[in-house]
């Protein structure tokens, strides 16, 4: 009863707001044109007595003729005018009668078609109370609990992956740091704190990262997550060797099946350059790598120390150009271009490790993992990044 009180209210003050200039602009300006009219055929009248008995001049009737007819021309011409008022009158009066009837009864129709009047209210602590399947009402209630208690360590538990899959990693990472504050460590709770931050920072594994990484398997010592992003971490490092390794021994402990085999396998495939790995069952070897860059062989290491600091850095640019000239043939190795940016920052060249890490973009573009992680070294790198992503 209350909506339907409240929607006739709403239904008149929306009438009134409409109907008010129709009504304002229809009220008609009295007028007595017939009685000024006989008082002007009268004067007309008495100028002609006055010619005949000679009290007025041939000119002088001339004159006044002539105003006693505009004047009542005049008068005539009010006549028309207000028959026109006549006429917007008689509109404003079907305007008035659509506000009044139609419009009220056309918002009805569409609301009896589209509403349900017998629903009953849902104001929002009602809807707070039994969310459902609402995510965002979840999260507000558990936020308005955390609001009233917030030393509630589980309250803040619940809430930071929720944040974390809606992307308010900002939000995530605070919701995890108060749950590990308020209820201790647990490898969940390191892995996801890890994980948020590895998504702040495009895909890089930072120290506070590796910190929460480690923290978990240090709890879990077989904990596949921590030790994934561990193995990761050494790779971002430029340690291969040490990644490989860690790769391969997570492949070894995990069952086939496991989801993040592929991934593994993948990573093993960078840094293995495609050799078979001891251990691993035939159908999950890694796949044949890219061609070797040329880099320097045991050779060129020996030849290297006993040259001049001059022809060092010779020999050190030719095969960073060397490198480069590969990649612009080859331009799907990844781990080349991580080579060639770092080469080009280490021989303090800017200008060239940012066209290296656009073109590097172009293969593995910046929304993909692996793009992501070549932005992240860009910044690490302290090289402009947003100028290789217009």
């Amino acid at each position: 009863m209350l909506f339907w009180i409240v929607s006739a209210l709403l239904t008149v003050a929306v009438a009134v707001a409409l109907l008010y200039p129709l009504l304002k602009g229809a009220a008609p300006a009295p007028v007595d044109d017939a009685g000024e009219a006989a008082v002007y055929r009268d004067q007309l009248k008495e100028l002609e007595r006055d010619k005949a008995a000679g009290l007025i001049s041939e000119e002088d009737a001339g004159y006044a003729r002539a105003e006693i007819g505009r004047r009542l021309l005049a008068v005539s011409g009010d006549g028309d005018t207000a028959q026109k008022t006549g006429r917007a009158g008689r509109l404003n009066a079907l305007s008035q009668a659509f506000i009044i009837l139609c419009l009220p009864a056309v918002g009805l129709g569409l609301y009896l078609k589209t509403g349900n009047p017998d629903m009953p209210a849902a104001p929002l602590e009602a809807r707070l109370e039994n969310p459902g399947n609402n995510i965002e009402l979840l999260v507000a209630k558990v936020e308005r609990h955390l609001a009233e208690n917030p030393n509630d360590g589980s309250g803040w538990d619940v809430l930071a992956p929720i944040y974390f899959k809606m992307q308010r990693l900002g939000d995530s990472e605070l919701a995890y740091r108060n749950a590990i504050r308020l209820q201790g460590t647990s490898p969940e709770r390191m892995n996801g704190l890890g994980e948020v931050l590895l998504a702040g920072n495009d895909g890089i594994v930072t120290e506070d990262a590796r910190a929460a990484f480690e923290e978990a398997l240090r709890l879990n010592g077989n904990d596949p997550r921590a030790r994934f992003y561990l193995a990761l971490a050494l790779e971002q490092a430029g340690k291969k060797s040490e990644a490989l390794d860690s790769f391969q021994a997570l492949a070894k402990d995990s069952p086939a099946d496991a989801p993040w085999m592929p991934l593994v396998q993948q990573h093993i495939a960078a840094n293995a350059g495609g050799a078979p790995v001891a251990g691993l069952p035939a159908g999950t070897q890694p796949a044949p790598a890219p061609a070797p860059l040329g880099g320097p062989t045991a050779s060129d290491v020996e030849a290297a120390a006993a040259m001049s600091a001059g022809d060092r850095e010779a020999m050190i640019r030719g095969m960073v150009e060397g490198l480069d000239a590969k990649l612009k043939q080859d331009p799907n190795n990844f781990e080349g271009w991580m080579r060639l940016m770092r080469s080009y920052a280490m021989l303090k060249e800017p200008e060239k490790a940012i066209a290296t890490l656009k073109a590097a973009l172009v293969a593995f573009p910046p929304e993909e993992v692996q793009g992501k992680q070549l932005i992240g070294v860009g910044r690490e790198l302290g090289l402009p990044v947003e100028e290789a992503l217009k």
